[in-house]
């Protein structure tokens, strides 16, 4: 009897372009979907989408999660499913002040739909993609799982706590076993555009200058992609109900990074320094001793090693990667 595929939501996405490797390498079938929307250049998810066509076992729909009849149409025609990876979401924390609307449905209505739809079609496995800006300037650092996440700073960070919520109301009613994967500072090869490690590399390699928020001495918990998207896949065993951090479990100075990307390029950066935005809190850390525990899964790419890999991966792409629109917000 052939397997059951998994459904992976986002697929063109940062991410999940990465997890649907991951598990086509592992011989599993992939259903993905993605609504290909406008939030950052939606030529770099086309070009992460035609990778993925060319590999055996993956099978491609556009559509939008926030649709439900759309996500009851899917279920009825490629059910039914392995699991649930739902990566889907927009995501960012200061574009989301500018316009809570698009969050909510993307990341609340469409997670109800597909958890509802694992309900009325007897999926057992959802995984969901959460983020570490639920965490506070409240909460001590390295932020372990059980901190008190009830005060979000951004309507992002909003919609995911509703996500996840969400989440845990099916696995109580309904028996669906949950895995809730809080990610941080994800960057690598292919990343989005809009996130620093990509606008920076590609800027400084440029000659252009380079947006900072703050002074600099913010200090992010960088995360591989390959390390999330293996620390992914290692949460679809079955775990109950549970949230777990990815993360690098080493927070970074934004400074370094940037001085890192600078020697890799051999140029200084010509740094614009804005203010900060209310909604960024000054430091992440992820305590990733749950993840080592249940998922036997530890970040192995340093931060070093990893920008490396990006400068490289750019130099490789850069007549793709040059007419992207970046997005500094």
């Amino acid at each position: 009897m052939a397997k059951l595929p998994y459904l992976v939501t986002g697929a063109a996405g940062f991410i999940a372009s990465r997890v649907t490797e991951l598990l086509l390498e592992e011989g599993h079938r992939v259903v993905g979907v993605d609504n290909l929307n406008d939030a950052y250049d939606p030529r770099l998810k086309q070009w992460r989408l035609a990778r993925l066509e060319t590999r055996g076992g993956f099978q491609f729909q556009q559509m939008d999660i926030s649709d439900r009849n759309a996500v009851a149409r899917l279920f009825e025609k490629e059910g039914p499913f392995e699991a649930v990876v739902n990566l889907a979401a927009r995501a960012g924390v200061r574009s989301s002040v500018e316009d809570p609307w698009v969050y909510y449905r993307a990341n609340c209505d469409g997670t109800l739909n597909l958890l509802d739809a694992c309900r009325e079609n007897g999926v057992k496995k959802f995984l969901l993609a959460s983020t570490s800006s639920l965490y506070g300037a409240h909460n001590p650092v390295p932020y372990r799982e059980d901190a008190d996440t009830n005060c979000p700073l951004s309507p992002y960070a909003a919609s995911k706590k509703a996500a996840e919520t969400l989440a845990f109301t099916y696995h109580y009613l309904h028996g669906l076993d949950v895995s809730v994967v809080r990610y941080f500072t994800v960057y690598g090869p292919a990343g989005r555009p809009d996130m620093s490690v990509f606008r920076f590399i590609r800027r400084i390699a440029e000659g252009e200058s380079i947006v900072v928020f703050g002074d600099g001495s913010q200090e992010r918990d960088f995360t591989y992609v390959d390390d999330i998207a293996r620390g992914t896949v290692a949460a679809l065993r079955p775990l109950g109900y549970e949230v777990v951090n990815l993360g690098g479990d080493r927070p970074v100075r934004l400074s370094e990074v940037i001085a890192t990307i600078g020697e890799l390029l051999g140029r200084p950066a010509n740094i614009d320094y804005r203010p900060a935005h209310p909604a960024d809190v000054p430091a992440t850390w992820a305590d990733v001793s749950k993840a080592r525990q249940l998922l036997d899964w530890t970040p192995a790419v340093t931060m070093e090693e990893g920008v490396r890999r990006s400068v490289a991966w750019y130099r490789e792409n850069r007549e793709m990667i040059l007419p992207l629109e970046l997005g500094d917000r």
